[in-house]
């Protein structure tokens, strides 16, 4: 059976070719996935959902809603705010 999604990816891509896979049927551990690559440099190839491809727009918006949530949770962090204010502030969702 396929996964929902499919995230492609390299690690120190700038001394690995090597593509690894993470597999996962929910969106929102997708997303969390998202943010540890995005937060460690990995390279993001690919995210697929039910085996195809995601086009630009929507993974696009997957890595937006990813980076979103890693800026909410430094400000929140730095700045000592809950997750309320974060968003009335900054417009950030949590």
């Amino acid at each position: 059976m396929i996964s929902k999604f499919s995230i492609s990816y390299t690690i120190f891509p700038e001394h690995n070719k090597r593509i690894e896979n993470h597999h996962t049927d929910d969106p929102v551990a997708a997303e969390t996935f998202l943010m540890q690559l995005l937060l460690t440099g990995a390279r993001i190839q690919e995210i697929r959902h039910d085996g195809v491809p995601l086009d630009p727009n929507q993974s696009d918006r997957m890595i937006k809603i990813a980076a979103e949530r890693i800026a909410s949770r430094l400000i929140r962090a730095s700045l000592d705010m809950d997750y309320v204010e974060v968003r009335h502030r900054f417009g950030f969702a949590c």
